[in-house]
């Protein structure tokens, strides 16, 4: 056996003093990167450089809005539902992918934008029908992120395909711009 050419040095074995600097310091740290981090109320979500404040309040619940649907008795189902700045205001909007209450097969989707009430005690609005059931297409993967609406439209080539395997997949994002919302497809709609 060799014998080590240095001598055994002190720093090599952990003492409790150790353990303690190490965990203040960890301490400082977190407490530190706790102050540098922005406040919620004051975070913006709108791309671009320019925004408002971002409010407290409630992103709007589509359970409790009528839908332009003509669903008869069957009523309406809420798919999905997605909720973010979509027009700079600081006012969390909610987009909600929604059909009929079939009880099988696949019914189109409509794909709608909320808003909340404008006066206290009523509903959320619908403001903006952003894909219509009457296009007859399934909506999948609704996201909403940095003021932008995207989402994956399943549709069908011919009438001769079947409703339960949609042929026609397209990438679409909508933005708003100019007092509506502008619908990108594609690449664009993927990149932008």
């Amino acid at each position: 056996m060799q014998n080590a050419a240095v001598p055994e040095l002190a720093h090599t074995h952990a003492r409790p003093v150790h353990w303690v600097a190490t965990a203040t310091a960890m301490s400082a740290v977190v407490a530190l990167a706790g102050l540098l981090t922005p406040d919620p109320a004051k975070a913006s979500q709108t791309p671009g450089g320019h925004s408002a404040p971002l409010t407290t309040e409630a992103a709007p619940d589509p359970g409790t809005v009528a839908f332009p649907l003509d669903c008869g008795p069957l009523g309406t189902v809420v798919e999905k539902k997605a909720s973010g700045d979509l027009d700079g205001d600081g006012v969390p909007e909610t987009v909600a992918i929604v059909h009929c209450n079939a009880g099988g097969g696949t019914p189109p989707s409509g794909v709608y934008v909320l808003t909340r009430p404008t006066a206290k005690g009523t509903t959320p609005r619908v403001v903006a029908t952003l894909v219509d059931p009457a296009d007859k297409q399934s909506v999948s993967d609704l996201t909403v992120r940095d003021g932008a609406v995207a989402a994956t439209l399943l549709g069908y080539s011919s009438d001769d395909v079947p409703r339960y395997e949609p042929d026609v997949r397209q990438q679409v994002k909508w933005r708003w711009r100019a007092g509506k919302f502008v619908r990108s497809t594609g690449a664009e709609a993927i990149g932008a």
